[in-house]
């Protein structure tokens, strides 16, 4: 008797390697590749021009990958699970695997669908592939006090000790030929953008990865946080779409740990950038056992803080003309290229979030409509940290100073000049100061109308907030 089919439905784990859905569909029968364009994946994609152009790049290198092993990728539009029921009868597939989503619409999409399949005979297979370690594995140590770690130090601690899986064995992808009816690939001009993301594959995140361990992992430590240096992996777009598996890129900074000939300092820099992996994964988790997180803040006492919707200056912020130069850079990196350096996202939700007391959802969603990168649950849980309503614990918001910030990781002005065109008239020595200063660069800076002053004072709108955070929290 043939094999039967079965379906896996790739989403945003767009590769063939290292990849656990297809191992678990692989173990199920011949694999068949579709992928589902629904309102949903249409959304997000609609919401960022070079979000869709990245994606179908990288639709278009799978489609061509596939094709290279005698299968072909399967694309159809509408609601899964009636064309993942179809594509069943018409193929005699057993059913379909999936990979899981962390965020709450994402959570309740995914039992619906499993819901429908298993109603129409269907096996249903909801896989953990993004993170390195699933949220179930790093919770098992906790089943005595509930699933889920709310904390970051104990959640690192534990995430430090486990293995990581491995699903590169070349044998577990058997992929058959199909004559399921398909449609086109998807194009950007799909989802009304003209842009062009350049190539987005596994080829192309490899050679990213190659290339920060050999020639930036070592400086992390000390590069990492310097805006104007690229001292970066650039790979948050390719771990968001799944064109490199988190757990890949985990285990080949394990392996450079291991090395018993690499200098204290190289080691520092790479638990760093593991420590911040194990972020991304704790805001996975954190959102697969508190849903309710994507619109509420996650510390219960801040779920009634008031929160503006509204500011003078939300537009300025928006356009990056807060006349503070770093905020400023960093929101016009984020316009230009579709990314911002991470400590610089930091002082520019921080901004936000204290000196406009605007509401964090409000940055969210505006990032949202600029970023290449498509991690709703993680985006959640740094925005909620940043605001201090979130998996931050400490006793107070931390309040960047973004002059302050300024000095110390861009002193010459390198960052802000290269974004900011109205400002690289200033000699470099104007932009000097020391480290813990917190004024404004001298005035001289803003005599040319094209860059504004400063829209709020930094010092009085944070103790401002300070004063109402503490009238809250402590009537």
């Amino acid at each position: 008797m043939a094999e039967r089919p079965f379906i896996y439905r790739f989403s945003t784990d767009l590769r063939l390697e290292d990849h656990a859905g297809l191992a678990a569909a692989a173990s199920r029968g011949g694999v068949l590749p579709i992928i589902v364009i629904d309102d949903a994946l249409a959304s997000r994609l609609n919401a960022s021009p070079r979000r869709a152009a990245f994606f179908c790049s990288a639709v278009s290198a799978l489609a061509a990958e596939l094709r290279e092993m005698g299968s072909r990728l399967v694309v159809r539009r509408g609601p899964p699970g009636k064309i993942i029921a179809e594509i069943a009868r018409a193929t005699g597939a057993d059913g379909a695997a999936w990979s899981a989503s962390y965020h709450a619409q994402g959570i309740g999409d995914d039992r619906r669908l499993q819901s429908e399949l298993e109603e129409a005979g269907l096996t249903a297979l909801l896989v953990h592939d993004a993170p390195v370690i699933p949220p179930e594995e790093s919770a098992a140590a906790r089943s005595a006090e509930g699933a889920g770690y709310r904390a970051f130090a104990p959640y690192f601690e534990r995430w430090w000790k486990l293995g990581i899986a491995s699903y590169e064995n070349p044998l577990l992808l058997r992929f058959i030929p199909s004559e399921a009816a398909g449609e086109a690939l998807p194009q950007p001009r799909e989802f009304s953008s003209g842009d062009a993301a350049g190539a987005a594959s596994p080829q192309v995140a490899r050679v990213l990865l190659e290339g920060f361990l050999e020639d930036r992992a070592a400086r992390y430590d000390a590069a990492g946080a310097i805006p104007s240096e690229n001292g970066t992996s650039q790979l948050s777009a390719h771990i968001s779409f799944g064109t490199i598996s988190a757990r890949t890129i985990a285990r080949r900074v394990r392996e450079r740990l291991g090395d018993p000939f690499s200098l204290a300092e190289e080691r520092a820099s790479l638990r760093l950038f593991l420590r911040a992996l194990a972020r991304r994964d704790f805001f996975l988790q954190l959102s697969w056992f508190y849903p309710g997180a994507t619109q509420e803040a996650l510390q219960e006492k801040m779920q009634g803080f008031a929160l503006a919707q509204d500011h003078r200056a939300l537009d300025a912020w928006r356009g990056g003309k807060t006349g503070y130069p770093l905020v400023d850079a960093g929101i016009r990196q984020l316009h230009q290229t579709g990314w911002m350096h991470p400590h610089v996202r930091a002082v520019a939700a921080s901004f936000l979030c204290f000196d406009l007391s605007v509401d964090w959802r409000v940055g969210r969603e505006e990032w949202n409509r600029w970023l290449v990168e498509d991690d709703p649950a993680v985006a959640t849980g740094n925005w909620q940290w940043i605001a201090g309503v979130g998996a931050d614990m400490a006793q107070f918001p931390r309040i960047y100073n973004p002059e302050r910030q300024r000095r110390r990781y861009d002193p010459d002005g390198t960052y802000a000049r290269r974004w900011i065109p109205e400002l690289r008239h200033i000699p470099r020595e104007a932009w000097h100061g020391r480290a813990d200063d917190s004024p404004q660069l001298s005035l001289s800076l803003f005599e040319r109308d094209a860059y504004p002053q400063p829209v709020v004072d930094h010092a009085v709108a944070a103790r401002a907030f300070l004063t109402r955070y503490r009238a809250f929290v402590s009537p």
